[in-house]
């Protein structure tokens, strides 16, 4: 009996594209596509806000006391997160498009459609 088969979480399709635009040569996409990982994995961080300093004879000891747990993620956050890196890479086009520089402003939208399409399933 085989199981369904369920889309990949997002942020592993993206993962696995990364070496392949890579070993493709795709500076344009590996760009975009270590970006948005890294916007996912900061926001996962733990608010520096979180842990105050104290008196250090009042301080934790050993290993592993300083850690914190990271953020978990819904698939629902994590296209929050891709959606926002598309918005952005559009609204910096239309800026490099008004300024004269239409190769630049190219390269961006490919960047954004390129995520349009992890984030609709097509890759």
């Amino acid at each position: 009996m085989t199981e369904p088969s369920t889309p990949s979480p997002l942020r592993d399709r993206l993962r696995a594209a990364l070496p392949a635009a890579l070993k493709a040569r795709d500076r344009a996409t590996a760009s975009t596509l270590r970006a948005t990982i890294a916007a996912i994995e900061n926001a996962e961080a733990v608010d520096a806000g979180q842990g105050r300093a104290g008196a250090i004879e009042a301080s934790a000891v050993g290993i592993g006391v300083a850690e914190a747990v990271r953020r978990e993620l819904s698939e629902a956050d994590v296209v929050a997160i891709v959606r926002a890196e598309i918005a952005e890479r559009e609204h910096a086009a239309e800026v490099y498009e008004t300024s004269g520089r239409a190769e630049k402003a190219g390269e961006l939208r490919a960047g954004a459609a390129a995520l349009v399409d992890f984030v609709e399933g097509r890759r």
